[in-house]
């Protein structure tokens, strides 16, 4: 747990004690806190709670890992379960990376969305060598549109 800024180990999770769930009623607070202990609140509008809102009501599926309630990882997917899942997040917190955390949730998530389904994700620049290390395969051929500015 973070604490007045220093890290403190959760004493049930130092033995991986670590409880996954969907959680569709993620709370925009839990979601934000997750991206800021990641390093995906970097690429996130973290500053817009309405825009987070928005982006947790339009998920699919929401996992999340927790440390006696303590969120400490998360996914969050868009999916039509028959052919693909886009894994728009996966978030753990950096204090808990390296632990197989975001290997779990991604199972996880492939699983509740549809083992049948591809799953298709973006790579964070800092992660883009962690998804060949739990045998993702790269894919040469993304496009996209930037969102237009307000």
């Amino acid at each position: 747990m973070r604490e007045a800024g220093l890290l403190l180990w959760c004493g049930n999770c130092m033995n991986e004690s670590i409880s996954y769930q969907i959680e569709s009623g993620l709370s925009v607070d839990d979601f934000i806190a997750i991206l800021k202990s990641s390093t995906l609140a970097e690429r996130r509008p973290v500053d817009d709670p309405e825009r987070i809102r928005q982006m947790l009501a339009g998920a699919s599926l929401i996992l999340t890992a927790r440390c006696d309630g303590r969120i400490v990882g998360v996914a969050r997917a868009l999916t039509d379960g028959a052919y693909s899942t886009y894994l728009a997040d996966l978030a753990v917190d950096e204090a808990w990376q390296g632990r197989g955390i975001g290997r779990e949730l991604i199972r996880r998530t492939h699983e509740a969305a549809g083992e049948r389904t591809t799953l298709i994700l973006l790579a964070a620049p800092k992660a883009r060598t962690y998804y060949p290390h739990i045998g993702m395969v790269a894919h040469d051929s993304c496009w996209f549109s930037p969102p237009k500015p307000l």
